[in-house]
């Protein structure tokens, strides 16, 4: 099968059968359109072409590129992906990736923001809510739900009025596959949100809203890229390395939870994690703050 035809096929699969969102089919897409331009150069096709070598090769040469540990680990798992489909749907003879192996990405801790930081932020958020700017009161209650609840950005921008329950406490989100969840908010997300709905999303509406909860400056559903921008001018001005991103809060709500005692199987369930493994980072980060105020504090460390 030809190449490119081989991984637009693909591309639908992964949207209708698997369910992945768009953001993750176009990193597949950029992937593998990297891998096709690659065998390009050596003549190479279609899928019965592939093998091991050309894979090794593309990677190789991917990484005298400079590219990152994590980028040529999501490169390999593109490959290798695509090419079990490929052998399993009859494209192709035999899996070439099959023993291809996926660079280990450097382990780094995610940035986590401390108590007194998140209190400041807060409460310079509330200040300006106060004076009653619209585009205030929802930057608000978009800090405290991804405080509150840990979700992503993407499914904090997906939600719609009726995904929130203020009687309950509760968000209906829909997460990574598909796969629908709900996730707890505190009192003080709850006292943003119906803030936000009562005076702001009305001002901020237009008749092209829809149900989307969270609306833009223009009256659109609130864009992930704006959620980011928010995030990034907020951690700006604090100490701390990592990403500036929506993610420090989930990092940050996930670290606080478990330094607070809560069970790691109901982070996990909170968080959407497929794999338990994949919420245990949060323990290490607990751990090195530990490791950190000991360090300080005590005499012998």
């Amino acid at each position: 099968m030809e190449l490119q035809r081989a991984v637009e096929d693909y591309a639908i699969h992964l949207t209708a059968e698997r369910g992945y969102s768009p953001q993750t089919v176009r990193a597949y897409r950029s992937d593998l359109a990297a891998l096709i331009a690659f065998a390009g150069t050596r003549n190479i096709g279609t899928t019965e072409d592939l093998t091991l070598d050309l894979l090794r090769d593309w990677l190789w040469n991917a990484s005298q590129a400079g590219l990152a540990k994590a980028t040529l680990a999501r490169r390999s798992a593109s490959a290798k992906g695509f090419s079990a489909w490929v052998a399993r749907t009859g494209g192709g003879a035999h899996d070439p990736a099959a023993r291809l192996r996926s660079p280990k990405p450097d382990k780094t801790l995610p940035r986590v923001i401390n108590r007194q930081q998140m209190a400041g932020m807060l409460d310079a958020l509330i200040t300006r809510s106060a004076t009653g700017d619209p585009a205030a009161k929802r930057d608000l209650a978009v800090i405290e739900l991804l405080y509150a609840t840990g979700i992503r950005v993407s499914e904090l921008t997906g939600l719609d009025i009726d995904d929130v329950d203020l009687e309950r406490l509760t968000l209906r989100v829909l997460g990574k596959g598909s796969k629908e969840r709900v996730v707890p908010f505190g009192v003080p997300a709850h006292t943003a949100v119906i803030d936000y709905l009562r005076n702001a999303r009305p001002a901020i509406a237009t008749a092209a809203s829809g149900p989307a909860l969270l609306l833009g400056d223009r009256g659109s559903r609130l864009g992930t890229r704006a959620v980011y921008q928010l995030v990034a001018s907020l951690l700006a001005g604090l100490p701390g390395a990592g990403p500036a991103g929506p993610h420090a809060l989930r990092h940050t709500a996930a670290t606080h939870l478990l330094d607070g005692g809560a069970d790691l199987r109901a982070v996990q369930e909170l968080l959407g994690h497929a794999s338990l493994g994949t919420t245990q980072i949060y323990t290490h980060v607990s751990t090195e703050r530990l490791k950190e105020s000991y360090r300080i504090a005590h005499p012998r460390a």
